[in-house]
């Protein structure tokens, strides 16, 4: 019994003496770059009958890393800009704000360009799911409540391009 207690002792002085962290040393902190937003587009929000509504700068997500990431990490936005996000179908569609330090305004629309739902005023860093109420194509993040403020409605539509 004595030389189980003594070889205890033994491994948790050494265990004690290896995890010890001099106090003297700082981790230095990880410096990033900020991200910015870069021009890659421009949309026309349109009424349904054809009345320009507001005219944006555009920043393009269009393959799975860029709609994965989306504004994830940024500081701010523009009031003219936004982020656009293209798929290859319509389909039901879910975004969520993990990551996300701005407070957004969520735009869908189908494959036909007309604004079918919203999410408005999505809360920064909340993880709740934000689904579209009908299949969409397009999404289009703007700062939260500019939907309102510029009375973008269901049947409302969008024209984008990119820009090379």
């Amino acid at each position: 019994m004595i030389r189980k207690s003594i070889i205890f002792s033994a491994v948790l002085a050494a265990s004690l003496l290896f995890s010890c962290k001099d106090d003297n040393t700082t981790e230095a902190p990880i410096e990033t770059e900020e991200i910015t937003f870069t021009k890659e587009g421009e949309a026309t929000l349109l009424k349904a009958n054809g009345d320009t509504i507001q005219k944006i700068d555009i920043e393009i997500a269009d393959n799975s890393y860029e709609r994965q990431t989306g504004l994830m990490y940024r500081e701010s936005m523009e009031d003219d800009q936004g982020m656009f996000f293209i798929y290859d179908d319509e389909a039901p569609r879910a975004f969520y704000m993990k990551n996300t330090y701005i407070a957004l305004d969520i735009i869908y629309f189908a494959s036909d360009s007309t604004a079918v739902s919203f999410q408005k005023n999505a809360q920064p860093l909340d993880e709740t799911s934000l689904p579209s109420e009908k299949p969409a194509q397009f999404i289009l993040e703007i700062n939260a409540g500019l939907a309102d403020d510029w009375n973008i409605e269901v049947g409302d539509k969008i024209d984008f391009a990119k820009i090379d």
